[in-house]
């Protein structure tokens, strides 16, 4: 069984490829199978990616005081994916601050540019007493 880890992992490649514009219907399904992400957590990765796209706005609103100088459509795509499932996580489930940010730093780590587990730790970590 994939972790929880990993499903965030695919969310955050799920998010990157819809706004590259991708066609989700068939990828979605594909992506999760190559990734070995079934049953429950497949379940779990399509309803968050599914969340996150339909309250993208709503997530960006949230994160715009808390990026400074950096404006929103400035950011690279995968921090701001990993940005917005990790202020999903903090505003719709029961999870662990602390987790969701040391999550979304690892993500920065593997999947972001060099500073981006600096940035993405910095706003999450603003944010996280608002929420």
């Amino acid at each position: 069984m994939a972790t929880r880890h990993q499903v965030r992992q695919a969310v955050v490649s799920l998010l990157y490829a819809h706004e590259m514009g991708s066609e989700m219907n068939e990828f979605k399904d594909e992506f999760l199978e190559e990734k070995k992400i079934r049953n429950e957590r497949k379940i779990q990765a399509l309803e968050t990616f599914d969340a996150i796209c339909l309250k993208k706005g709503e997530l960006d609103e949230i994160l715009k005081p808390y990026l400074k100088e950096k404006d929103i459509e400035r950011i690279g795509i995968v921090e701001l994916a990993i940005l917005r499932l990790g202020v999903y996580e903090m505003k719709f489930t029961g999870t662990d601050k602390a987790v969701i940010i040391n999550e979304a730093i690892e993500l920065a780590k593997e999947l972001g540019g060099d500073s981006a587990p600096k940035f993405i730790n910095g706003v999450l970590d603003a944010l996280k007493g608002e929420m």
